[in-house]
Protein backbone atom coordinates (compact mmCIF):
# COMPACT_ATOMS: atom_id res chain seq x y z
CA UNK A 1 0.00 0.00 0.00
CA UNK A 2 1.06 3.86 -0.50
CA UNK A 3 0.59 7.03 1.55
CA UNK A 4 0.35 10.55 0.21
CA UNK A 5 3.20 12.29 1.53
CA UNK A 6 2.80 15.81 0.04
CA UNK A 7 1.71 17.78 -2.93
CA UNK A 8 3.95 17.48 -5.50
CA UNK A 9 2.62 19.97 -7.60
CA UNK A 10 -0.35 22.10 -9.03
CA UNK A 11 -0.59 23.26 -12.68
CA UNK A 12 -2.37 26.50 -13.66
CA UNK A 13 -3.38 27.13 -16.80
CA UNK A 14 -2.55 31.30 -17.28
CA UNK A 15 -3.25 33.38 -19.75
CA UNK A 16 -0.55 36.16 -18.90
CA UNK A 17 2.38 33.98 -18.04
CA UNK A 18 4.59 36.89 -17.46
CA UNK A 19 2.19 38.85 -14.88
CA UNK A 20 1.81 35.24 -13.55
CA UNK A 21 5.75 34.44 -12.89
CA UNK A 22 5.72 38.07 -11.78
CA UNK A 23 3.55 37.79 -8.68
CA UNK A 24 4.68 34.33 -7.69
CA UNK A 25 8.48 35.06 -7.96
CA UNK A 26 8.56 38.80 -7.00
CA UNK A 27 5.60 38.62 -4.42
CA UNK A 28 5.53 35.31 -3.10
CA UNK A 29 9.27 34.58 -3.12
CA UNK A 30 8.90 31.20 -5.67
CA UNK A 31 12.17 30.63 -7.94
CA UNK A 32 11.75 29.68 -11.61
CA UNK A 33 13.04 25.98 -11.37
CA UNK A 34 12.61 24.73 -14.71
CA UNK A 35 11.29 25.84 -18.25
CA UNK A 36 9.99 23.84 -21.17
CA UNK A 37 9.45 26.27 -23.92
CA UNK A 38 8.09 23.26 -26.48
CA UNK A 39 5.03 23.33 -24.19
CA UNK A 40 5.58 26.70 -22.84
CA UNK A 41 5.82 25.12 -19.26
CA UNK A 42 6.93 26.94 -16.42
CA UNK A 43 7.62 25.52 -12.96
CA UNK A 44 8.08 27.71 -10.16
CA UNK A 45 9.74 26.23 -6.96
CA UNK A 46 6.93 26.43 -3.83
CA UNK A 47 9.30 24.78 -0.94
CA UNK A 48 8.84 20.98 -1.39
CA UNK A 49 6.84 21.50 -3.99
CA UNK A 50 6.18 22.90 -7.57
CA UNK A 51 3.73 25.46 -9.23
CA UNK A 52 3.60 24.71 -13.00
CA UNK A 53 2.47 27.69 -15.21
CA UNK A 54 0.87 27.02 -18.46
CA UNK A 55 -0.38 29.12 -21.25
CA UNK A 56 -3.98 28.81 -21.98
CA UNK A 57 -3.38 28.85 -25.62
CA UNK A 58 -0.51 26.11 -25.50
CA UNK A 59 -0.03 22.65 -25.85
CA UNK A 60 -0.74 21.89 -22.38
CA UNK A 61 -3.42 24.88 -22.19
CA UNK A 62 -5.57 24.26 -24.96
CA UNK A 63 -6.50 20.82 -23.15
CA UNK A 64 -8.24 22.60 -20.60
CA UNK A 65 -11.04 24.33 -22.47
CA UNK A 66 -11.69 28.23 -21.94
CA UNK A 67 -8.92 30.40 -19.57
CA UNK A 68 -9.56 30.78 -16.85
CA UNK A 69 -11.54 33.87 -15.06
CA UNK A 70 -14.65 34.44 -12.95
CA UNK A 71 -17.01 32.22 -14.82
CA UNK A 72 -14.92 29.66 -14.87
CA UNK A 73 -11.82 28.92 -12.69
CA UNK A 74 -9.39 26.46 -12.97
CA UNK A 75 -9.39 25.37 -9.00
CA UNK A 76 -11.37 26.82 -5.72
CA UNK A 77 -7.93 27.74 -4.02
CA UNK A 78 -4.50 26.30 -3.17
CA UNK A 79 -2.77 27.08 0.27
CA UNK A 80 1.02 27.83 0.97
CA UNK A 81 2.58 27.05 3.91
CA UNK A 82 4.39 30.03 5.33
CA UNK A 83 7.52 30.31 7.50
CA UNK A 84 7.70 32.51 9.71
CA UNK A 85 4.04 33.63 10.31
CA UNK A 86 4.47 37.39 10.73
CA UNK A 87 0.98 38.59 9.82
CA UNK A 88 1.59 42.24 10.05
CA UNK A 89 5.00 41.86 8.17
CA UNK A 90 2.93 39.94 5.89
CA UNK A 91 0.04 42.12 5.29
CA UNK A 92 2.44 45.25 5.02
CA UNK A 93 4.83 43.57 2.39
CA UNK A 94 1.63 42.45 -0.05
CA UNK A 95 0.07 46.10 0.75
CA UNK A 96 3.51 47.08 -1.12
CA UNK A 97 2.79 44.96 -3.72
CA UNK A 98 -0.57 46.34 -3.88
CA UNK A 99 -2.22 43.04 -3.28
CA UNK A 100 -5.56 42.73 -1.73
CA UNK A 101 -5.77 40.66 1.22
CA UNK A 102 -8.97 39.07 3.38
CA UNK A 103 -9.81 38.64 6.92
CA UNK A 104 -7.41 36.07 8.76
CA UNK A 105 -8.99 33.60 9.70
CA UNK A 106 -8.00 30.27 12.10
CA UNK A 107 -8.49 27.28 9.31
CA UNK A 108 -8.09 23.71 9.35
CA UNK A 109 -4.99 22.73 7.09
CA UNK A 110 -2.69 19.50 6.73
CA UNK A 111 -0.58 20.20 10.23
CA UNK A 112 -4.17 21.40 11.98
CA UNK A 113 -5.72 24.70 12.76
CA UNK A 114 -3.88 27.69 12.18
CA UNK A 115 -4.00 30.85 11.29
CA UNK A 116 -4.01 32.09 7.34
CA UNK A 117 -5.43 35.14 4.75
CA UNK A 118 -6.69 34.80 1.66
CA UNK A 119 -5.27 36.32 -0.98
CA UNK A 120 -5.29 36.15 -5.34
CA UNK A 121 -2.95 35.87 -8.07
CA UNK A 122 -3.03 38.55 -11.12
CA UNK A 123 -5.52 36.25 -12.80
CA UNK A 124 -8.19 35.62 -9.76
CA UNK A 125 -6.76 32.20 -8.73
CA UNK A 126 -7.42 32.33 -4.57
CA UNK A 127 -3.99 31.40 -2.74
CA UNK A 128 -4.34 31.02 0.79
CA UNK A 129 -1.12 31.58 2.64
CA UNK A 130 -0.99 29.47 5.87
CA UNK A 131 0.86 29.52 9.56
CA UNK A 132 1.95 26.89 11.46
CA UNK A 133 -0.78 24.81 13.70
CA UNK A 134 -1.95 26.52 16.53
CA UNK A 135 -0.35 24.43 20.29
CA UNK A 136 -3.17 21.99 20.94
CA UNK A 137 -5.18 22.27 24.71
Amino acid sequence: MFRIRDIDHIVLRVRDRDAMIAFYTGVLGMTVERTQDAIGLVQLRAGRSLLDLVPVDGVLGRRGGAPPGAEGRNLDHFCLRLEPWDEPALRAHLDRHGVAVGEAGLRYGAEGDGPSIYIADPEGNTVELKGPPSPRG
